[in-house]
């Protein structure tokens, strides 16, 4: 019997409050200009905290309207293998370390 009580109602997908007696938050529209010449409109809380970029659609980032720029990130450059070999060494010191391997390889010590 208690089976057939709720038959035919989607529970967790509707509220059963109406919204007749519901007060909205104050909301604003936040406007984004994406590069690629798109507008992003959304409607935020008078309260939030606005973020000041947004990811578009097209995969570039979308900079608030009339808002101050992101602060430019400090990028720190890769360091490929060569470069920290440089940290260590000089040219001059690489060239006869070179030059010793190859006498051993051409003497059949190494290899």
């Amino acid at each position: 019997m208690a089976d057939r009580a709720l038959r035919g109602m989607r529970l967790g997908t509707q509220s059963m409050e109406t919204p007749a007696n519901a007060e909205l938050a104050e909301r604003r529209d936040v406007h984004y200009d994406c590069a690629c010449g798109r507008v992003l409109t959304f409607p935020f809380s008078v309260e939030a905290d606005v973020p000041l970029s947004w990811e578009c659609a097209c995969g570039s980032v979308a900079l608030l309207r009339d808002g101050d720029r992101p602060e430019a990130k400090d990028e720190k450059t890769q360091r490929t293998h060569w470069d920290m070999l440089l940290e260590r060494r000089t040219i001059a010191e690489l060239e006869d370390l070179l030059d010793e391997r190859l006498e051993l390889l051409r003497a059949g010590r190494i290899g």
